[in-house]
């Protein structure tokens, strides 16, 4: 066996079956789990984020699931310097350990790294803010259109859903407005090095299977106690951590906006467009060794010890 340090990453759209994998290969590995899901490291978002059950959680030792509170303020650069610390830490112990998550930006986080900006003044962020909040995401559209055509183009064409992404959108435009130079000027200064050898496996299915099985999440969700989930998270729905997918509709239902039926089918399509969103993502990444949902572990782990011999 090499004695480099390896990072099995299991990546896919939600409900592939990423969990039951990464369990699967950190028994047969005998290692740890890094979960990369940015929805699940919220102790109080558990049914509406589908953490691993208590069974798959003693079966296999897990990191950053549920270990923040939605009322902390949590970047994916906080977690990029979280997990490599224990990454550090778990590869003393077995030169293999596993990754496994749906949160694109995460993953990448991990693997690679962002390049290194500048600290910003607190009071641009919060003008940035308060004209999101009078004019929406078409202010931080024409901005960044003025300020970065280019890094604006560049979206437009390889990332659009970004151009709808409030968070990102305000990243971008608050770069801009406070060092004074273009936010793409930034990108590819940095050289991130990793102390590890990424091997990554996507899962995927056919469009009908995938959605089926999201369908099938939702309902299980619902008869987990989802509503109820949901009812006592209510007056903390301005929080950024519950501006999510299985949230939001069961917000407005309870603002009397939707119907509960018309709720719930929204979190389905909702959910549907996530997951095609994620695959979209993960499919410009290179090196991904893809699989169809049902194949047999053992042919993955073949490919896997393949690379690592």
């Amino acid at each position: 066996m090499s004695s480099e340090n390896y990072l099995i990453t299991i990546i896919g759209p939600t409900a592939i079956g990423k969990t039951a994998l990464s369990i699967a290969l950190a028994q047969h590995f005998g290692c740890d789990i890094i979960s990369c899901d940015s929805r699940q490291f919220f102790k109080e978002m558990k049914i509406g984020t589908a953490v691993p059950s208590d069974e798959e959680l003693e079966a296999a030792t897990h990191h950053f699931i549920q270990n923040k509170s939605i009322f902390e303020s949590y970047s994916v650069g906080d977690f990029e310097q979280e997990a490599l610390a224990k990454l550090e830490e778990l590869f003393k112990k077995n030169n293999i350990q596993i990754m496994v998550g749906g949160s694109g930006l995460y993953v990448d986080a991990v693997l690679k790294g962002f390049d290194d900006f500048p600290a910003i003044d607190d009071s641009v962020r919060t003008e940035i803010n308060a004209k999101y909040d009078k004019l929406g995401i078409e202010y931080l559209q024409e901005q960044l259109q003025i300020l970065d055509l280019e890094y604006y183009k560049k979206l437009s064409t390889e990332n659009p859903q970004t151009l709808q992404n409030p968070q990102r959108m305000k990243r971008f435009v608050e770069v801009c407005l406070g060092t004074g130079k273009r936010y793409s000027s930034f990108i590819g200064k940095r050289k991130n090095v990793r102390n590890f050898i990424p091997i990554i496996i996507g899962l995927e299915a056919g469009r009908e299977v995938m959605y089926d099985r999201i369908n099938q999440r939702v309902e299980i969700m619902l008869n987990e106690g989802l509503l109820a989930e949901a009812q006592s998270l209510y007056p903390n729905k301005h929080l950024n951590a519950l501006q999510t997918v299985g949230y939001r509709e069961l917000f407005d239902y309870f603002d009397g906006k939707t119907t509960l039926d018309f709720a719930i089918e929204q979190i389905k399509m909702n959910t549907r467009r996530f997951a095609k969103r994620q695959i979209t993502w993960f499919k410009r990444t290179k090196n991904i060794s893809w699989f169809d949902y049902l194949t047999d572990i053992k042919e993955i782990i073949k490919t896997i010890e393949l690379t690592i011999k």
